[in-house]
């Protein structure tokens, strides 16, 4: 078994200020808690950026440079760059970050999607800014777009002129079958970066069988020809973690997928997460891989070679 890449999604988009003061918002909080995650054992660095003023989502490229240099010189994990954003950003908005940056790894979505946050704006009975809680109830009618022309142009802009590798988020069985499209068409090449994604709504649930059936069905479509890892939302970060390391797969823990250490215990930074599965992956003699060591697993071009 090869050594566990932890990933550690450090802010992401779903989550808004009202609902952890440890979310980081600014670009000196985010470079922060970046570079603390990577010491605490988190070889990718999978980052947003938000807006500094009121932490809405942003892809502003200015916004990625006061944070990515920082990180850049103080670790040597992977920058990974979302090319997600958020529901209401166009294609362009959401790659400008990740194209200006030209990172070694950047997340892919594989398919369009219901992404369900509005059941979060009922949890709180005001919030911090006026944004926050239309933003949440607006996903109630909104779908997430990456058909599969929109895919073609991420992995052609990104993938082809950049030699930016992709961490292929699969939210369901079905995204498996779009990846596998890409494979045989020699659009993407391995070893593939697949990421099973738990817990969305809209996506497929947090259930044991689905966590074993994603891994069966990416096993019968890739072969050898891939590095699974699992991401859960809430308060199943964890568990089903350690279920993938377990597994033979790779872990995904951070403030985007999860705000909590423990049951109704905020999390104070996402280096306590990755602390968190750190100690779990040690005590079940799985060791942690280094982001060198994930570089060579997931054949990166080398952070000398990006943008920033």
């Amino acid at each position: 078994m090869d050594k566990v890449i932890i990933s550690c999604a450090v802010t992401g988009s779903a989550h808004t200020p009202t609902m952890s003061p440890y979310l980081p918002i600014t670009p000196a909080q985010i470079a922060e808690q970046a570079i603390a995650a990577a010491e605490a054992g988190a070889a990718v660095l999978h980052l947003h950026a938000r807006d500094p003023k009121d932490g809405r989502p942003t892809l502003d490229p200015d916004v990625y440079m006061q944070f990515l240099p920082r990180i850049k010189q103080s670790t040597k994990a992977i920058v990974n760059i979302t090319t997600g954003g958020s529901t209401s950003m166009t294609l362009d908005e959401r790659l400008a970050g990740a194209e200006r940056a030209s990172p070694e790894l950047c997340s892919l979505n594989m398919g369009s999607m219901n992404f369900g946050l509005y059941p979060m704006a009922a949890r709180y009975d005001r919030f911090n800014h006026d944004w926050e809680k239309p933003f949440l109830e607006a996903t109630k009618d909104l779908i997430f777009r990456n058909t599969f022309g929109d895919i073609e142009t991420i992995i052609e802009r990104l993938g082809k002129s950049h030699g930016t590798r992709f961490e292929f988020e699969c939210y369901d069985i079905s995204h498996l079958y779009t990846l596998a499209h890409f494979l045989d068409r020699k659009l993407v090449t391995p070893p593939l970066f697949v990421q099973t994604i738990f817990g969305i709504h809209g996506g497929q649930g947090i259930d044991t069988e689905n966590l074993l059936h994603a891994r069966r069905i990416a096993d019968k479509l890739f072969g050898d020809d891939y590095r699974w890892s699992v991401m859960a939302s809430g308060r199943s970060q964890i568990a089903f973690g350690t279920m993938a390391a377990i597994n033979g797969g790779n872990v995904r823990v951070g403030l985007e997928d999860s705000l909590y250490a423990g049951p109704r215990k905020l999390a104070q930074s996402n280096a306590e997460q990755v602390q968190i599965i750190a100690s779990i992956l040690r005590s079940l003699s799985l060791e942690i891989a280094t982001p060198d060591e994930a570089r060579t697993y997931l054949a990166l071009k080398g952070g000398d070679q990006v943008g920033f």
